[in-house]
């Protein structure tokens, strides 16, 4: 089906998705609330709320890609969903800075605070006496329990070694989807997924690390819920980044996407980059600093 001229913007019909979308996410949402204050049921209903979000992705992506190959986007629905992906990657920036803001804050202002310096004395004395500015830090009186920390060599630094590579994977398979070589796209593109699963792999092993050799756990004071929140939400979103190279390579498979029209494909590389810039950012300020 021919495109429709640039002058025209395409309208959708009536879907019932959101719909779907919003059923799923009161599902997820109850579910881990319930689960989270010790109610068995809770975990269910979580997950019955994971399996309705995941079955109205793929429809309503199968939508989205159906109207594509069909021709039915133009240039200026084209320029929207740039400004879309744009937004979103700025939205997935500052929930990420809210996080590195928290460490930050906690670093730098709370722990010296409420150890007695910069003529904090007063509020040391009144609040927890004897409480010194250390970090990694378990709170007072070690509430968090004794713990080792998450040393910066080893498996955090192959894991930023393997993220590393895939950027430049994914550059590469991006100039030759633009060249027009699809034989070099596919198997960079296949390289750019599999280090991503192999850096959940190892993530998931270091997790198990923590808890059993290390006694570092999401309790374990201010520098456990940090490192976990951090590391955890970037291994979620390394994860979905991982999925959507995983479908892209499907679709390059099936004979999709050209040189002069590939936002899909574009739009995956922008948000795998992203996901490669905050972890070494995060490598910087949690394993390092």
């Amino acid at each position: 089906m021919a495109s429709h001229s640039d002058d025209r913007y395409y309208v959708p019909h009536e879907s019932h998705w959101p719909a779907v979308g919003s059923a799923g996410l009161l599902f997820l949402m109850v579910g881990v609330s319930v689960w989270l204050n010790g109610s068995t049921p809770g975990f269910w209903i979580m997950l019955a709320g994971v399996a309705v979000i995941i079955y109205m992705v793929v429809g309503w992506f199968a939508n989205v890609i159906n109207e594509s190959v069909t021709g039915m986007y133009n240039a200026q629905v084209d320029k929207s969903f740039r400004m879309g992906m744009m937004w979103f990657i700025f939205s997935e920036v500052m929930f990420f800075l809210a996080f590195f803001g928290a460490l930050f804050y906690v670093r730098t202002m709370v722990l010296p605070w409420l150890g007695g310096e910069s003529n904090n004395f007063f509020t040391n004395a009144v609040l927890w006496s004897g409480f010194e500015n250390t970090w990694p830090s378990n709170g007072p009186a070690g509430v968090g329990g004794d713990f080792q920390v998450m040393g910066p060599v080893g498996l955090p630094l192959i894991n930023t070694v393997i993220l590393l590579t895939s950027s430049v994977t994914i550059t590469v398979a991006h100039h030759a989807l633009i060249a027009g070589k699809r034989g070099v796209l596919t198997a960079f593109l296949a390289a750019t997924f599999i280090l991503g699963f192999i850096f959940i792999g190892l993530q998931a092993y270091e997790y198990v690390h923590a808890y059993n050799d290390l006694n570092l756990r999401l309790t374990s004071g201010i520098y456990g819920s940090t490192f976990f929140m951090l590391t955890g939400f970037h291994g979620l979103h390394v994860t979905l980044g991982a999925i959507m190279l995983l479908v892209i390579w499907f679709r390059v498979l099936r004979g999709h996407f050209t040189k002069e029209n590939h936002f899909a494909f574009e739009a995956v590389a922008w948000y795998w980059h992203f996901v490669d810039v905050v972890w070494v950012g995060l490598y910087i300020f949690v394993y390092w600093l």
